[in-house]
């Protein structure tokens, strides 16, 4: 059966083809006096086609049983009613008059009915498979790389104009006087090549951005970046990033980077009143945190994990290379605890006190392993004040160890193992790894590596092979040469979801020396309705695309050991992907992230809403520790934003062939993929005690 064709028919003209196609189906509803007895005929139904597919039987059972039941949504905390097959069969029961459902919910449904082979989905071949990865440009192709010039040299032209007006204010970038046109325009093209040049001319509205652009963006659009602004929504784009845009749209497909550079209608009408997905970073003072930890004053930590936390400084690592349209911290900027008012971001005298006791609190933590410094991002703090704080991590942890000598076995606190730097600015604006930064990088994994800490990690994310620019390939040399892994965490938007998109990035990363550590779906709440790719699309590429990267257990153990072992990391994973003929490598765990329980993609599809959307009972990660509060939640439902019909119709106006995504229908269940070994926490000399400290959770 043609999707396509699916797609596009009318509630009379699908249920005809329930009639003509699903004559049993159409029986047993009209046969039926109600709901009840529909369910019942349907279960019995099930049982008497023992050749189905175990996944199919399953997936039909969950649905009977699912319906009539009401449930609470985590991320919105409203409750439902889930009437899934309610809702079918009052629609093949009764006249049209009388649906209250969306063609999508009985597309859905038919495909579910219908379909005689559900059999396990095979892997795409490897010849299909490298034809789709073939489709996507990066930006190191010769023909790439010759727009981004024309691109810089018009923006640089641009910015040259604007500083001669004395329309910016910063005075580390003027002309002297009497100094001759090419002599500015070299000028422009110098400073390029400064982070600093970047941050200061960054567009920061709607006209700045068009004009950067060559004014290529429609009326459309630019009437809703107008309303955007209205709304005080921020804008912060730099020129390089922009560069990376074709404005032409006809050299390569740029999706990937606008849909993070132009906000889509859901989320302008939604700015104001978004909620924070993640439950645990709403943070009242002197209260426990939806996961049930308890934090230090303001918002400077983050925490779901018993072995992780996230530090934020007040600094400029509150701010960003620029605001992506997806972030998962929409709700700080919209409450303005991030922006990019970067003056204003300098770290005052009050923060080196507040450090030391966000120190002090990691120091009195009984499991914490692990601290990821983010914001915003961690790289946009300068390079003093990024030294001061992870001298002040080491510092902490030199004085946990010490500590722990007094502490008898079994009641010894977990020491740090793990450093990481989350930054976005290696595919934003790599310029900023400089000489000073490697020195700084190179010192902490040196003197951090003698105090027991294991792992010393920047963690980026590149969303599209299209980022990977000469520029950037420098930087990741660059940090590699200092010691430290780089991983990568990939946003799973509807771009980046197309048929051998995240395949051919992986590959590009790879070849690159950067590991790939999660690809996470978006968060589904409707601000994220135009970027939201359904979570059984990302079952999908793991199961047919990603599958080509996976290793066997002798590979894994040899990979892991070369990574930990070897100080020169920058070939070295191009060699084991030649040596062991690989695409790539899939080290990288597809995932939600989970309110207030951590990240997981273990769940059933148990429903679908009038609109077609997707119900499903979550069961968080297993393979890891988290806070106790995930045993009195009890079952975990999330709902998603969009229907699978809906989303398919997105892939077609794309220009995507829909017909290559024809198994997506059938994924409905999923279990959370195991870390690889690198990601794991490496064990402990001496035994923790199972006490967990800042942690307070009611009955």
């Amino acid at each position: 059966m043609k999707q396509k064709k699916m797609l596009s028919l009318t509630l009379s003209e699908l249920k005809i083809m329930y009639k003509q196609r699903l004559p049993d189906i159409v029986s047993m509803a009209e046969s039926s006096c109600d709901e009840n007895e529909f369910k019942q005929k349907l279960d019995e139904y099930v049982g008497l086609h023992t050749e189905w597919n175990a996944r199919r039987s399953e997936h039909i059972r969950m649905l009977i049983e699912y319906d009539g039941k009401s449930i609470n949504e985590l991320s919105t905390g409203e409750d439902m009613h889930i009437q899934t097959l309610t809702l079918l069969w009052n629609y093949l029961k009764n006249p049209l008059d009388k649906t209250e459902a969306s063609t999508d919910l009985f597309i859905d449904l038919f495909f579910l009915f219908y379909e005689n082979d559900w059999a396990d989905s095979k892997s795409t071949s490897t010849s299909k498979i490298k034809r789709q990865m073939g489709r996507w440009n990066t930006g190191i192709d010769k023909e790439t790389v010759a727009i981004r010039v024309q691109n810089k040299e018009r923006m640089i032209r641009i910015l040259s104009k604007k500083i001669e007006q004395k329309k910016t204010v910063h005075s580390r970038y003027t002309f002297e006087e009497n100094l001759s046109e090419e002599g500015k325009l070299e000028k422009v093209r110098y400073w390029w090549n400064d982070y600093r040049f970047h941050l200061a001319m960054a567009a920061k509205s709607p006209t700045e951005l068009n004009t950067l652009l060559g004014n290529s963006l429609s009326d459309k659009t630019m009437q809703l970046l107008v309303r955007a602004r209205k709304k005080k929504m921020p804008f912060f784009a730099t020129p390089y990033y922009l560069s990376l845009l074709d404005t032409t749209q006809q050299g390569y497909d740029d999706e990937a980077i606008r849909s993070y550079i132009l906000y889509s209608p859901e989320l302008v009408d939604t700015y104001g009143n978004i909620k924070a997905w993640e439950k645990e970073d709403l943070v009242v003072s002197g209260k426990p945190n939806a996961a049930g930890w308890l934090l230090p004053e303001g918002h400077n930590i983050h925490r779901r994990y018993p072995e992780v936390a996230i530090l934020i400084p007040d600094s400029m690592g509150r701010a960003c290379g620029g605001l992506c349209a997806s972030c998962q911290r929409m709700y700080d900027f919209q409450s303005e605890r991030l922006n990019f008012e970067l003056e204003s971001l300098q770290p005052k005298e009050s923060w080196n006190k507040k450090l030391k006791r966000l120190m002090a609190y990691f120091e009195e933590d009984t499991q914490l392993r692990d601290i990821l410094i983010t914001g915003g991002d961690a790289l946009m703090s300068q390079n003093k004040t990024l030294k001061h704080i992870l001298e002040a991590v080491l510092q902490m942890a030199k004085n946990k160890q010490k500590a722990n000598l007094q502490r008898p076995d079994g009641e010894k606190y977990a020491e740090l193992t793990r450093i990481r730097l989350g930054s976005r600015l290696l595919a934003y604006l790599p310029m900023r790894v400089d000489k000073e930064l490697i020195d700084i990088l190179k010192d902490v994994k040196q003197r951090g590596s003698m105090i027991g800490i294991k792992q010393f990690i920047i963690q980026t994310h590149f969303q599209t092979p299209l980022e990977v620019t000469p520029e950037a390939l420098d930087s990741i040399k660059k940090i590699l040469s200092a010691g430290w892994l780089i991983t990568n965490q990939l946003v799973y938007n509807v771009a980046a979801s197309r048929r051998g998109h995240t395949a051919r990035l992986r590959e590009v990363l790879n070849k690159a020396g950067v590991l790939c550590y999660y690809t996470f779906s978006v968060k589904g709440f409707n601000e994220n309705y135009a970027v939201f790719a359904p979570i059984s699309r990302s079952i999908q590429e793991q199961t047919e695309e990603k599958i080509w990267g996976e290793l066997d257990d002798c590979q894994k153990t040899e990979l892991d050991k070369l990574l930990k072992e070897n100080h020169e990391k920058e070939n070295l994973i191009a060699t084991f992907l030649k040596k062991h003929d690989l695409p790539f490598l899939a080290t990288d765990r597809n995932v939600l992230n989970l309110p207030a329980i951590g990240k997981s993609m273990t769940f059933q599809t148990v429903g679908i809403t009038a609109e077609g959307k997707r119900i499903m009972l979550f069961d968080h990660d297993g393979s890891r520790k988290h806070s106790p509060i995930i045993n009195q939640m009890g079952n975990v439902f999330i709902v998603e934003n969009k229907s699978l019909a809906a989303y398919l119709r997105q892939l077609d106006t794309m220009g995507e062939n829909i017909e290559e995504y024809a198994t997506l229908w059938y994924y409905t269940k999923g279990t959370t993929e195991p870390r690889f070994k690198i990601y794991e926490y490496p064990s402990p000399l001496y035994s923790i005690t199972s006490r967990i400290s800042n942690l307070e959770i009611k009955n």
